[in-house]
């Protein structure tokens, strides 16, 4: 017989994920990533989650769990998960920004937090991370706000603003900012050769490449390079051997195995004019620095917000290739990111201490909403289904 689960299914910023509430929950870890890929339609070999609710791509193939607060002054708890599209693995070792993005609205509208117009205040826990994040979120009719005139490049239409403020997002998968405690390492990487890689890590760890140093422009379709195999090899070899040099896994293989959803990759250059996924011209006037991310294996078609929101700290940081790429900004100024979809600007606080840099917080914009909400069925395991791959505790 099917299992039935109450849940929602909410777009928060470029991303979508069914929401549930851990009461609602099997306590085993085990039982319950099998729902949840259950749920979305993993693993699929063909790619396309189609006997789930998922996309058939990474931003679209996401769980949060809504729990109860650990801490003073937070609201509720949340953990997000990663659910990979064709192998049976979800992954909890990193958060992401567009779907922390939902948890204000979701927490107002789910009655766990009471709501107060025009603006309500939802201190939330990543149990992923550890950190706390604000979301400031527009309350109409006592419920969130869903009409607005904020557009966000990669979501049709506009809608209402919600600022959303990660505080101390240094160190939040690796406990520092810079991982190594420079602002650039030299990688030996088999099959690639020596890469030069600034290692970040604020609100998710990150590897930033020159796109130059791989024969990119920066501005390439995310299409293009997708169908590129050499490129795709490459870049998660570089990956693999970072999350290494990070101490997030003991070797290359495991990292490429066992550890997809961080740190992710991105490739960085100064800004140039390009044409975004809707035929638009960006200049080169209108981007700090062009930029392609890459999301479990795959070339986000925007860029994923805690890549975007660890970019605009780096930035901040004497020494990266991030930096290299911007120029030198003022203290706080703005990062306007250059990526698929149009321009996304980050505010990001970096403060000098001592020989280090403290990432005093980062501010983004986005917006979210409700999809759908009811029950989602999940059918039952059959007898001798190969086991879950290890993913790890959730919270």
């Amino acid at each position: 017989m099917q299992a039935r689960i109450p849940a929602v299914f909410m777009r928060g910023g470029t991303s979508r994920a069914l929401f549930f509430r851990e009461e609602d929950l099997p306590a085993d870890p085990e039982e319950r990533d099998y729902l949840f890929l259950a749920a979305l339609g993993s693993p699929d070999p063909y790619g396309r989650q189609l006997d789930g609710l998922g996309g058939g791509v990474s931003s679209l193939s996401k769980v949060a769990i809504i729990g109860p607060p650990s801490a003073p002054g937070v609201a509720v708890n949340y953990t997000f998960g990663q659910v990979e599209v064709g192998r049976p693995f979800v992954d909890y070792r990193g958060n992401c920004g567009n779907i922390s993005s939902a948890v204000g609205p979701y927490a107002i509208d789910e009655g766990l937090v009471a709501a107060t117009e025009p603006t309500t205040d939802v201190t939330f826990l990543n149990t992923n991370t550890g950190k706390q994040i604000v979301a400031h979120v527009p309350v109409e009719e006592g419920a969130a706000a869903t009409r607005g005139d904020f557009a966000l490049p990669g979501v049709a239409g506009t809608g209402a603003r919600i600022a959303l403020e990660f505080l101390d997002p240094g160190g939040a998968v690796t406990g520092r900012l810079l991982p190594t405690g420079q602002p650039r390492d030299e990688l030996a990487v088999p099959g690639v050769g020596t890469i030069t890689a600034s290692l970040v890590d604020a609100t998710n760890p990150m590897v930033y490449v020159r796109a130059a140093d791989l024969g990119l422009s920066g501005t390439e379709h995310p299409a293009a390079m997708d169908a590129d195999a050499a490129l795709m090899d490459r870049l998660e070899r570089i990956r693999a051997e970072a999350a290494v040099r990070m101490g997030m896994a003991p070797d290359a293989r495991t990292a490429s195995e066992h550890s997809r959803a961080v740190p992710k990759i991105a490739v960085v250059a100064r800004p140039r004019e390009y044409a975004d996924l809707s035929g638009g011209q960006v200049s080169g006037q209108s981007v700090d620095l062009v930029a392609r991310i890459l999301s479990m294996g795959q070339t986000h078609r925007a860029f994923a917000l805690t890549g975007a929101m660890c970019l605009a700290v780096a930035a901040h940081v004497p020494g990266t290739v991030v930096a290299e790429a911007t120029g030198p900004l003022a203290p706080g100024q703005d990062v306007r990111i250059g990526h698929p979809s149009g321009v996304l600007a980050i505010a990001a606080t970096v403060r000098a201490e001592g020989s280090e840099c403290r990432a005093v917080s980062v501010c983004v914009y986005r917006t979210a909403r409700r999809l759908m909400e009811g029950w989602v069925r999940v059918p039952p395991r059959t007898a001798g289904a190969r086991p879950l791959l290890a993913a790890g505790a959730a919270g």
